[in-house]
């Protein structure tokens, strides 16, 4: 491990200084070998979900792994956008000059070295290496078990491009020791590894946060509210809780809760039964709900719960402070959606919830790198420090103080 670490140290000054230029042809290069092995991935990919089905994984974890040319051809397309974005690394930041005539800038520079820690998703794969090459960084990958072929083809793929272009595989690498003890030396090689960042479930981010040594940005569950205002148009709200819930459950952008304003609820709720029952969707509901419509039963547990299923809690409310307590008892600090056309209630939600993303008639889906126009992210970061909501390119950079004197001495 300590050797392995070592030449990721060391290749982090080959990646840190290089040229726009060079890191943009690198990653378009990587896009279209990725596109190339098509074939050889779907082919390791065939092995992990012949896997998954015999361990019994779920519908949702299933979806997340599959891969086929059109999955891989959008994971090449993410490379290409993430390679066309405006260059993070050496953005001067802020600049001024002191009373004694020193000019300070402070500059926009990589972290060093990264290790992420992710699940199921073989796609994480590829844009994680990118976005860490982007921004300067090597990226040491740790993915799932349940993905593990698909993503020793895909960073082997990699890897390859970067040995075509002259540059050192340790530059974006799979931890050779994918075991939980693995996992335990890396978070604690402080002297090699600048930051960690755990996407996953809840046992992994507790496991990484409590023992590493290494800083770490969780990227933890996303139990996603949304509030149907009183004040809202019935057929947007339909839409946009049906879009929240259905259009892919097993992410974690998808509203695990509906809430709703009960002066509406006699309305609006058989609309919405009628809407999430074409969708297939479970729906759990408190006593007020239940006395307007046949849901089961929502129970404490519900409303703590991250679903990553076509499931779905719904609470009735009196008035907004109430669905902002709701949402600050059981939220996650990941996403939370108003719908409503008063522009008070609007304001108020907005600065008043807590979360890395607050929406206004919107979907929570849109809690997404790509959606927010980053190409792809590293994860959903629920910290406050360094980095809140979708992590791409410029928050996986920190900065230094470049001071320039003329013989001043203090």
């Amino acid at each position: 491990m300590e050797k392995y670490l070592k030449e990721a140290k060391e290749a982090a000054s080959a990646v840190a200084t290089l040229s726009p230029e060079r890191k943009k042809r690198v990653l378009q290069r990587i896009a279209d070998d990725l596109v190339a092995n098509s074939a050889l991935i779907v082919e390791h990919n065939k092995f992990d979900m012949e896997e998954g089905k015999r361990n019994g994984l779920s519908s949702a974890l299933m979806d997340r792994l599959y891969l086929d040319d059109a999955r891989i051809e959008a994971m090449a397309q993410a490379v290409r956008e993430i390679a066309a974005l405006k260059e993070p690394v050496g953005r001067v930041l802020d600049g001024w000059t002191t009373d004694n005539g020193l000019r300070i800038e402070k500059v926009s520079i990589p972290i060093g070295v990264i290790g992420i820690i992710y699940e199921s998703r073989p796609n994480v794969t590829s844009d994680a290496a990118a976005l860490c090459f982007k921004s300067g960084n090597v990226a040491i990958l740790k993915g799932g078990k349940e993905a593990q072929k698909s993503n020793e083809a895909i960073a082997s793929v990699i890897q390859k491009s970067l040995e075509a272009e002259g540059l050192p595989k340790a530059v974006i690498s799979l931890l050779p020791d994918a075991s939980r003890e693995g996992v335990a030396k890396l978070i604690k090689m402080d002297q090699y590894v600048d930051l960690i960042i755990p996407r996953g479930g809840e046992g992994l981010i507790r496991y990484v946060s409590e023992n590493a040594t290494v800083p770490v940005v969780k990227h933890d569950k996303g139990l996603c509210h949304t509030y149907i205002h009183k004040g809202a148009d019935f057929e947007e709200a339909i839409a946009i809780a049906v879009n929240a819930k259905c259009q892919r459950p097993g992410v974690c952008n998808a509203m695990e809760t509906l809430i709703v304003d009960e002066s509406i609820a006699g309305e609006l709720l058989p609309q919405l039964k009628a809407a999430f029952e074409a969708q297939h969707t479970e729906l759990l509901g408190d006593a007020t709900t239940r006395e307007i419509i046949d849901v089961a039963e929502a129970t404490e547990e519900d409303y703590a719960t991250e679903y990553l299923a076509n499931k779905l809690s719904i609470r009735l409310v009196s008035n907004i402070d109430e669905a902002i307590a709701h949402i600050r008892k059981y939220g996650s600090g990941h996403s939370e959606a108003i719908v409503t056309n008063d522009h008070r209630a609007a304001e108020k939600f907005l600065n008043e919830v807590d979360a890395a993303c607050v929406y206004v008639n919107a979907s929570t889906r849109f809690t997404d790198g790509g959606a927010f126009g980053f190409g792809a992210e590293v994860g959903i970061s629920t910290n406050k420090l360094h980095a809140r909501g979708p992590m791409g390119i410029n928050d996986l950079t920190t900065y230094k103080y470049k001071i320039f004197g003329e013989g001043q001495i203090r």
